[in-house]
């Protein structure tokens, strides 16, 4: 599909429609990526866990710092959706 053809669909839209469109999609693409990085830690870290138990202070502290930067991705997701709905 062409631009030219959903050209006409865009220009429909109204301003707070489209910021409520772009908003959620922000948000629901930006959230994706930090949910898949902390299941994938959090299992690594169990299966690790399962493998070597007195390893258990070194691999919690390192899943914690890296469920947080992971976090951080998703929050900075929620900030850039609340900037377009509100902000701009």
């Amino acid at each position: 599909m062409e631009l030219f053809n959903i050209l006409p669909f865009l220009v429909w839209f109204e301003t707070d429609a489209a910021k409520a469109l772009g908003a959620g999609l922000a948000m629901s693409i930006g959230s994706i990526a930090p949910a898949l990085a902390i299941g994938n830690m959090v299992g690594k870290a169990m299966e690790a866990l399962g493998r070597n138990p007195e390893a258990r202070a070194a691999v919690q502290t390192n899943m914690i710092l890296g469920v947080a930067f992971a976090e951080a991705i998703g929050i900075y997701a929620l900030l850039t959706a609340l900037i377009i709905a509100f902000v701009v």
